[in-house]
């Protein structure tokens, strides 16, 4: 911060005292330049915290789900390092063990991971987590949203981390280097009292304890310390830079622009867009015999699978046990539920040798759905049946017989479209129409029920002909 015993800057900006305290310590002359101005970064973040629906909804998460957001700052000793090499059992972690339809996962990494490897080098690491439903924010993209939305977010010593911290949000810690920070620190406070992640253990259950055990309040001396001056950043920083350029201030009240819904586009900053799952994937089906007055009703449990990813060469994730997904639960009224899987699988998935496994053959916006199902039952002769999404909450269905099956969701409690992939939808029918039901006694309606969400879907027959 000197040269020649003298400071380098004419002002260095501090968004709290206790760095002001740090910097006396450490390099007393270059405190003569400090200024108390905030932070710009955690005032947006403040700021954008009552559109979190807004957020979630443009991130596609679902009602009823949970967003979990991996983050890493860069360097060998982040989590994205390679010192301790945790990131293929926790990518492999993510994918096997959280059903896909009740998790969303994000993955916001420092621009400088991008930039020292390279994009194609990063794809590459994450292209098997994205096929099972990974959205991996761009080095610019809207990181404050996807962090405004989180349920959880997984991190290391990095600012994004911190930050998550500071808005309440729970923090799991899958590295934290202690060696290469200040102990005096804040964020060095937040490496003694956010729990660790246990790697090579089960992680839905540690997921599971952190969310139910966690306190919007448990961080509070973070936030305390994240800013002096919070909501303030703008107009202190703009009288800064006013006074050092000896202008008259404008009159206008300075601000921050507000952040926008993350958007979805071929804009470099956007997020890439939201992209049919193309893992293979195990699916759970539980089916409750037909209530009098209610329609039957089919728990859907999809698990990604996609084999050995682009780590299989680490010694460590090759000997590290890998995560089944969970058995189906054994409920008081057993003798009610009929528990039944199978397997589906997109027809454009990356390895087109595991498609003779499919029960179930799935594609998205064909042209003509009805003949794409037909010659996919050609093609795929293994298959019981083929289903294409045909619009955001519809699903058309091909049967043994021939016959067409069009299951439409209806609105959400909140009056929007329901954000389930349709595909559940199919593997619904799969699991009654597997079990000998007949199609017709589907026409008064089904439940499909994903996580903690219900779906009602009308369902229409089409006779082969």
């Amino acid at each position: 911060m000197l040269r020649d015993g003298e400071p380098v800057a004419t002002a260095t900006v501090l968004s709290h005292p206790e760095q002001l305290t740090r910097l006396r310590r450490a390099c007393p002359p270059a405190a003569r330049t400090a200024v108390l101005a905030g932070d710009p970064c955690f005032d947006r973040l403040l700021a954008a915290l009552p559109h979190r629906d807004d957020f979630r909804r443009a991130l596609d998460v679902a009602p009823g789900q949970r967003l979990i957001v991996v983050n890493s700052t860069w360097g060998p000793r982040s989590l994205f390092g390679d010192s301790d090499d945790i990131l293929p059992w926790l990518l492999d972690s993510l994918t096997r063990e959280l059903p896909v339809d009740g998790y969303r996962r994000c993955a916001v990494l420092h621009p400088n991971i991008w930039h020292g490897h390279g994009p194609g080098q990063v794809r590459a690491w994450l292209r098997n987590a994205e096929y099972a439903g990974l959205t991996v924010v761009p080095p610019l993209g809207p990181w404050r949203q996807v962090l405004a939305a989180a349920d959880a977010v997984i991190g290391d010593h990095g600012s994004v981390t911190y930050y998550a911290a500071a808005i309440g949000t729970p923090v799991l810690l899958g590295a934290f280097p202690a060696q290469d920070l200040d102990p005096a620190s804040p964020v060095a406070e937040l490496g003694r009292t956010a729990p660790r992640l246990r790697p090579y253990e089960p992680l839905l259950p540690q997921l599971d304890k952190l969310l139910a055990g966690h306190r919007p309040d448990r961080y509070a001396q973070l936030t305390a310390l994240a800013s002096s001056a919070p909501g303030a950043s703008a107009g202190l920083l703009r009288r800064t830079f006013y006074d050092l350029m000896d202008l008259s201030e404008p009159s206008p009240p300075a601000y921050l622009p507000h952040l926008l819904a993350p958007a979805y586009g071929a804009e470099p900053t956007a997020l890439p867009p939201v992209t049919p799952l193309r893992a293979p994937l195990q699916v759970l089906t539980h089916l409750r015999d037909r209530r009098p007055t209610a329609p039957p009703e089919i728990t859907v449990t999809r698990y990604a699978d996609v084999g050995p990813g682009p780590f299989a060469h680490s010694d460590r994730s090759a000997t590290a046990p890998l995560s089944e997904p969970p058995s189906a639960p054994a409920p008081a009224d057993q003798a009610a539920l009929q528990v039944a899987s199978h397997t589906a699988i997109h027809e454009d998935a990356p390895d087109s040798t595991r498609l003779p496994l499919a029960d179930l053959v799935l594609h998205h916006s064909q042209p003509e759905p009805a003949a794409w199902t037909r010659d996919a039952m050609r093609r795929h002769r293994h298959c019981a049946m083929a289903a294409c999404v045909t619009a955001p909450d519809t699903c058309l269905v091909r049967v043994p017989d021939g016959s067409l099956v069009t299951l439409t969701a209806a609105p959400g409690p909140d009056g929007r479209r329901d954000r389930c992939d349709p595909a559940v939808y199919a593997s619904a029918l799969y699991a009654w129409y597997e079990r000998g039901r007949p199609l017709e006694d589907l026409l008064d309606g089904l439940t499909v029920v994903t996580g903690d969400a219900a779906h009602h879907l009308r369902v229409t027959l089409t006779p082969p002909g």
